[in-house]
């Protein structure tokens, strides 16, 4: 049974390539070869045809002949159907020959759009999200994890992130980490799994307490976004968005001379909308000092600021970014070389695998033309 479902599998995978393939997108390794074995064959046939012409004896004219007996129905001739595994075998050779010039497809370059959104995922190492923040919920099935603000944040992520893999998206998601400085730990993939494995890495304790820069300056963490979507060539493409998770406690709201809002300007020229969730617990909004620069600057770019104070605040936040993060995408996608050699011997073997199962089992077929 085993062997029959992989005949089976190999059969509608082969079925599902013939569909997809055109003769005009297919390239030759060995066309020379190929042709080569077409002119030989031809010329072995038109030999053999030569020379059985040459030595036919004509029927000696001394030879007495009965008169077939007449009758009185005319049966169906079976001299044409008796020709079938002979037609099969012909028809078999030009894929035959297609095979051995070796076809393949050449780098492609595809345009294709789908449900789901580019999105940058920051979220904030730095020694302030080391506070105390009760999250029940989000950190159920992690007992050995501190209920910090840090850990908190990272369950908030990967909550978001299952959110998106249960639903129909099929996001490009990436990771970045900061405090003084911006890390990006995964760069945009649409494996989800890759993403939550990242998530899983810098959730762990160890791993937290090893971050190199434990200050917060969320300004270059933003422009680490942009500059993420600037190297994937993204920036001039819908569908952008930067979900931030961060306390908000950030002494630094001023950039090498510039203003939040003008850090923010390139997230607004491209339209990125920054979701910008500051989990500080028990800490409503305009109690952490930078709430209402970055309040106003997030909104300017087309995102929302979340004053997350408790954790139903933060679910409430991700179930929204969720369902504000619906769209379509449109991503070029490159094939590399893909060989069609087992496609055309395929074909072939099963042509002459039906001749030949003809040719022996049922007699009609056994009488050569």
């Amino acid at each position: 049974m085993a062997t029959l479902n992989k005949l089976l599998e190999i059969f509608y995978n082969q079925i599902a390539a013939w569909r997809n393939t055109s003769l005009e997108d297919l390239q030759f390794w060995d066309r020379d070869f190929a042709w080569l074995a077409g002119i030989l064959f031809i010329s072995l046939v038109t030999s053999l045809a030569v020379f059985r012409a040459v030595i036919h004896r004509p029927a000696e004219r001394s030879r007495v002949a009965l008169p077939a007996i007449l009758q009185h129905k005319r049966r169906l001739s079976f001299s044409v159907v008796r020709h079938t595994p002979t037609l099969l075998l012909l028809l078999g050779i030009p894929f035959l020959l297609l095979a051995l010039a070796d076809p393949y497809t050449s780098v492609l370059q595809e345009r294709t759009t789908f449900p789901g959104r580019r999105i940058c995922l920051m979220i904030d190492a730095s020694t302030s999200m080391v506070r105390h923040f009760e999250s029940p919920t989000l950190l159920a099935g992690n007992k050995g994890t501190s209920e910090a603000t840090f850990f908190t944040t990272v369950a908030a992520a990967e909550r978001f992130v299952r959110l998106r893999m249960d639903g129909e998206y099929r996001d490009l998601m990436s990771l970045v980490e900061f405090g003084d400085q911006a890390y990006v730990v995964t760069p945009f993939t649409s494996d989800y799994d890759n993403i939550l494995l990242s998530l899983a890495l810098i959730g762990d304790f160890g791993e937290f307490l090893r971050f190199p820069d434990q200050g917060t300056i969320l300004t270059r963490a933003v422009e680490q976004g942009v500059q993420l979507f600037r190297m994937f060539d993204f920036l001039d493409a819908s569908g952008n968005l930067i979900v931030m998770f961060t306390d908000g406690e950030d002494a630094g709201v001023i950039r090498q001379g510039k203003t939040v809002l003008q850090v923010v300007q390139e997230a607004v020229k491209a339209e990125v909308p920054i979701y910008f969730i500051r989990a500080n617990f028990n800490r409503a909004l305009g109690s952490v000092v930078p709430d209402s620069t970055w309040k106003a600057a997030v909104e300017a770019t087309g995102g929302k600021f979340y004053a997350a104070s408790n954790e139903k605040t933060i679910l409430q936040a991700i179930d929204d970014i969720d369902r504000l993060s619906s769209g379509k995408i449109e991503i070029t996608q490159y094939v590399t070389q893909e060989p069609y050699f087992g496609l055309f011997a395929f074909i072939t073997a099963a042509l002459w695998s039906t001749a030949l199962m003809l040719k022996l089992t049922v007699a009609q077929f056994q009488r050569f033309p």
